[in-house]
């Protein structure tokens, strides 16, 4: 049977958790952090031990009203908490304290690029809930361990509208989300970690429909080619299923990155399968209008908004704006070098081709960890010496490649130590031009023959001869006059 793909289309929802990267966990003094020995860090509070009272972590509070006004959400000045119940093994109190039909922030927008293009979708809410322990399932043998290190951690939890509708959206989508959340500071950003990761909600419909297609979750998605493949599939497997006649299952579905496959996990809860109701030992969270005027102050410049003023202002290209505001450490990195020498089409240029090159990261998209021993000071000195014509662009990359060695000098050291200052006076070049039209006569022929892509080839002989050190626009002039004797 031949089945129609491109009649459908994909609609496609988030729910993505953020980790919040608070010193304390959210209702106790337990510490919240990465990597400890299974069960160190769990609190009386986490642990859900009889006599215990949460008590709300209000910088966490701080951090939801942080990306609430950066989402441009309207801040609910009384939320709720909820007791959300459901029983697992790594939910220690058998329910989780989050927040129901009151949530701290609502309907708002986020704005991103999908192949250099704007999009906008909504969030239709950001609320605080705690997050729940984490079990390993041991390999070979019929055992599971629960580590509740991870129980009581503090979470937002994003809400989009279904506005997406490829897979490349939704991991653009995700993508600027970890790009807001890292540039306010509030969460690392590491996927592998788990310090963020995505729920993803798939339906289909036929193309032109406006109706809904009954939806599947994929749960638990902590990497943007998982978030992609998993949409595919799902797409493909709804399609198939509806043209084979089948109804499709709402349900909750696990993917599994070897097989690249989802499996069926349970069916999808309701609310009302949670039991939600208020939790009585919380007070109603109440944000008044100085606090939310506090942190609107210290906002600062969001990514989207650097990458149009990059474009708008800095008269940078969109790939080089895309590129630079992709990563906060990135963008700071280039800021500070913009503030020792104004001309950001170089630092732009020298960042994407030479620093990215040579930094040290991961690679791992998931990861996002830029860092380099070329530090910004030294860029932006490179740079201020190119154009104040003291070393040619040659000998520039000669100095970035040794201050990758020595890092603790500055590029005027190394020019000095090496004698590489630039040579401008036009009496030296014509010596070495002159060496180059002698040492060639067949290309010199070729050349006044009107075969002139040669003139690279003898500009590239006269730069070797001279080590690089020559002024390119004074060596072209002279090169092109002596060619027109010969």
């Amino acid at each position: 049977m031949s089945i129609p793909f491109e009649a459908y289309e994909s609609v496609i929802g988030f729910e993505c958790h953020v980790q919040l990267n608070t010193r304390s966990k959210l209702f106790s003094r337990g510490p919240n952090a990465f990597g400890a020995a299974p069960n160190i860090l769990v609190d009386v509070v986490d642990a859900g031990l009889p006599g215990i009272l949460p008590t709300i972590n209000k910088a966490a509070v701080d951090r939801a009203i942080r990306l609430g006004l950066a989402l441009s959400c309207e801040i609910r000045r009384e939320s709720v908490f909820s007791r959300k119940h459901y029983f697992y093994p790594d939910l220690p109190k058998g329910y989780q304290i989050s927040q129901f039909d009151k949530p701290i922030c609502e309907n708002g927008y986020l704005t991103f690029l999908v192949d250099g293009k704007p999009k906008t979708i909504r969030i239709r809410r950001i609320h605080i809930e705690e997050d729940a322990g984490k079990n390993t399932h041991a390999d070979g043998i019929n055992a599971s361990y629960v580590d509740f290190n991870r129980a009581g951690t503090p979470l937002l939890e994003i809400v989009s509208e279904p506005d997406l509708h490829t897979p490349q959206e939704a991991m653009a989508a995700i993508k600027a989300i970890r790009q807001m959340v890292t540039f306010l500071d509030i969460c690392d950003g590491n996927m592998q970690e788990g310090s963020l990761r995505a729920d993803i909600n798939v339906s289909v419909r036929k193309k032109g429909d406006l109706n809904l297609g009954t939806r599947t979750e994929t749960k638990n998605l902590n990497s943007f080619r998982y978030i992609g493949h998993a949409i595919a599939f799902e797409t493909r497997r709804q399609i198939i299923e509806i043209e084979s006649g089948r109804s499709i299952i709402q349900e909750t579905r696990l993917w599994d990155p070897n097989t690249k496959e989802s499996r069926s996990m349970r069916s999808k809860e309701e609310a009302h399968d949670y039991r939600y109701f208020d939790c009585p030992d919380l007070l109603p969270l109440v944000v008044n209008e100085d606090m939310i005027q506090r942190i609107q102050n210290t906002l600062g410049e969001k990514p989207y908004d650097k990458f149009q003023r990059y474009v708008q202002i800095l008269g940078l290209g969109a790939y080089e704006a895309e590129i630079l505001t992709a990563e906060r450490k990135l963008c700071d990195f280039f800021e500070t070098a913009l503030a020792l020498h104004n001309n950001p089409k170089s630092l732009a240029n020298w960042i994407i081709n030479e620093v990215l090159r040579s930094a040290k990261s991961n690679n791992d998209e998931d990861l996002a960890e830029f860092s380099t021993k070329i530090s910004a000071e030294n860029l932006a000195n490179i740079i201020k010496l190119i154009d104040d014509k003291i070393i040619s662009n040659n000998i520039a990359k000669k100095v970035f490649t040794l201050l990758e060695i020595t890092p603790h000098k500055t590029p005027l050291q190394i020019v000095e130590e090496n004698n590489w200052h630039v040579v401008s006076s036009s009496n030296e070049i014509e010596n070495f031009v002159d060496q180059i039209i002698k040492n060639n006569p067949d290309e010199v022929k070729k050349y006044q023959e009107g075969k002139t892509k040669v003139f690279g080839f003898l500009m590239g002989q006269l730069m070797k001869l001279s080590k690089g050190k020559v002024d390119p626009e004074t060596a072209h002039k002279l090169m092109l006059e002596a060619l027109s004797k010969s």
